[in-house]
């Protein structure tokens, strides 16, 4: 297909050709109405100027009979200009005024004439030419018969200028909007060419590309910040799906080890409690291998969103207490103390069950790792509000995080803790923030103590966007 009826295949293109033929009519209906209005303003002056000269005759001749008519009609004759004066006899002969002939009936009837007559002046430079005139004929008493009239060559060529002006300024304005619809077509075509190109690229597996987005911020620039959000979840889906595939196949692979090597330490053993020791590991691991699916099922449905329409409101105030003292035991088992500063009546929009996980994973966190640090073996869940967002910390005096791991340690099976010396996944960071994401908030970690302490800690802050009343 040529790039012209490509070009013509645009939505822009088309709008522009509409607006330039609705615009085409309205000039013609402009033209056409400028020049009649011209066309009745000239006349109704030729008729009133007309009108008044008669006026004057009428007067003249009271006062000076036809002596004074006939000097003040070949006055008025002499000068310049468009009119015509005549006086004929009763019969119609011409016997004074600036008009050689008149064409025959014009002076027989009394008033204006109906329609333009012809006419032959004395007088006329270069090739004769038709004469074309309207007048106002008065009959005195005395039967002499006085026409005043007005060639109609002024007015024709005024109404020719303005229609020839009107005309000019017509194709110039037509001239400019096709020179503006091929530009805006064109302009039009280049940027679906970009973004085509782009697609291409995507489409063959690239998913860093980008839409081009202007600086005009147009329709096109808002579907391409639109396609490009779009891209940019793909994206990120797609490179945790890539993340889980990698992952799995290599922190799952140990454990499926050590249960196939169990089964058969099983099969082999002679002794009934010894292999009722051995049954029991295999169920074991078994169930944190379901945990950990069930898990990762549980993120996938969170990012999926395919939960977002079970929000309401949700005492996260209430929520938090109920956390922090279904967890107290497990603390003081621990040999940990866990402290609480929750302000109360906070309420969110969410869902309750996934808030009430995402609680549960930082405390079941905390609890492992502040046990490292029998100095202060504290943990503080607190709960506050400002003006913008809810923020909702725990806080233990562990190891923490390096700074440059924690961007690391919100993926899926990422671990510090490279022996595996204690229990967990390594998912349960990545619920949290799958979780916050789905609420519109964020996930903040810092240290409690400061990066160059010998026990830093770690500080994971749960932020939430203010419920809107």
């Amino acid at each position: 297909m040529s790039r012209f009826r490509l070009m013509f295949r645009s939505t822009a293109v088309r709008l522009s050709a509409l607006y330039i033929l609705l615009f085409a009519l309205c000039a013609a209906f402009l033209v056409v109405y400028v020049t009649a209005m011209s066309e009745r303003i000239l006349a109704q002056q030729v008729r009133d100027s007309l009108t008044r000269e008669i006026v004057d005759i009428n007067n003249v001749y009271d006062r000076g009979g036809a002596a004074g008519l006939l000097r003040m009609l070949e006055r008025r004759a002499r000068q310049p200009g468009a009119n015509l004066y005549v006086i004929a006899g009763p019969t119609g002969e011409l016997l004074a005024g600036n008009v050689a002939s008149v064409e025959p009936g014009v002076l027989d009837r009394e008033g204006w004439t109906s329609l333009p007559f012809r006419y032959e002046p004395y007088s006329e430079n270069g090739p004769p030419r038709p004469h074309f005139a309207t007048a106002n004929v008065l009959l005195l008493d005395n039967g002499l018969r006085v026409m005043v009239g007005r060639d109609l060559g002024e007015p024709g060529r005024f109404r020719y200028i303005v229609r020839q002006a009107l005309m000019v300024a017509l194709a110039i304005m037509g001239a400019g909007a096709l020179v503006i619809w091929f530009g805006i077509g064109r302009n039009a075509l280049k940027r679906i060419d970009r973004m085509s190109a782009a697609t291409t690229k995507i489409m063959a597996g690239d998913l860093s590309q980008r839409l081009p987005v202007g600086l005009s911020g147009d329709e096109f620039d808002r579907l391409s910040e639109s396609l490009n959000a779009m891209l940019e979840r793909i994206e990120k889906l797609n490179e945790g799906l890539k993340q889980v595939s990698d992952n799995i196949a290599h922190d799952l692979k140990t454990p499926l080890t050590r249960l196939r090597n169990k089964a058969a330490d099983a099969l082999a053993m002679d002794r009934e409690d010894a292999r009722k020791v051995a049954l029991e590991g295999i169920i074991g691991e078994s169930d944190q291998l379901i945990r950990t699916f069930n898990a990762l099922l549980m993120i996938s449905r969170v990012e999926a969103g395919s939960i977002a329409a079970e929000m309401s409101p949700v005492d996260l105030s209430a929520i938090s207490a109920d956390s922090a003292e279904l967890y107290e035991p497990v603390a003081e088992e621990a040999g940990l103390t866990l402290v609480t500063a929750i302000d109360p009546d906070i309420t969110v929009q969410g869902n309750r069950e996934l808030i009430g996980q995402a609680i549960f994973n930082l405390l079941d966190n905390a609890i492992k790792y502040a046990c490292d640090n029998p100095v202060d073996p504290t943990i503080k869940v607190s709960l506050s509000r400002d003006a913008d967002m809810v923020r909702l910390s725990v806080a233990d005096h562990g190891p923490g995080v390096p700074p440059d791991m924690r961007a690391e340690v919100t993926k899926r099976f990422v671990r510090l803790d490279e022996s595996r010396s204690k229990p967990g996944t390594g998912l349960g960071l990545s619920l949290v923030e799958a979780v916050l994401e789905l609420h519109g908030g964020t996930l903040e970690l810092s240290s409690t103590n400061g990066d160059a302490a010998p026990h830093p800690g770690l500080t994971v802050t749960m932020v939430f966007p203010v419920q809107k009343p």
